[in-house]
């Protein structure tokens, strides 16, 4: 019976780096989408690579306090924190209370907004409406 060749790979399955650091990009985009029961941060590089993400969940709020704009801004604090970077454009999705309150906290955070844009999805007529009910 022949050994088996063992297979050598290009690439090295370990990390670069640790992901606690701090991640710097020089510039990236800040998605935020606002909910009424959620408020979701993620913070990309200009590819679209997640570099940073965080939740109202995820920041310890639970229930109705998630769709508030308290937790909205603690939200972009917490996505902010292991990022580093000079320039960002910020997406905005959604129609919830957080959306003022995490674009005033990424302001704040000193990082130069070069854009501000609404990519909320708007139907154009939509699907069909349910029959007309009959009694």
């Amino acid at each position: 019976m022949a050994k088996a060749i063992p297979k050598i790979s290009p690439r090295r399955n370990r990390r670069i780096r640790s992901r606690k650091s701090r991640r710097r990009i020089p510039k990236g985009v800040i998605h935020v989408q606002a909910g009424f029961n959620n408020t979701i941060v993620t913070v990309t590089d200009v590819w679209g690579r997640v570099v940073s993400s965080s939740s109202a969940g995820n920041c310890g709020f639970r229930g109705s306090r998630k769709g508030t704009p308290f937790a909205a801004q603690t939200v972009a604090v917490k996505a902010m924190a292991t990022v580093v970077m000079q320039r960002a454009d910020v997406l905005i999705k959604g129609p919830g209370l957080g959306r003022d309150a995490a674009l005033r906290a990424i302001t704040k955070s000193g990082i130069r907004v070069t854009r501000v844009r609404d990519v909320t999805p708007l139907p154009h007529n939509g699907c069909r409406p349910p029959q007309k009910r009959r009694v």
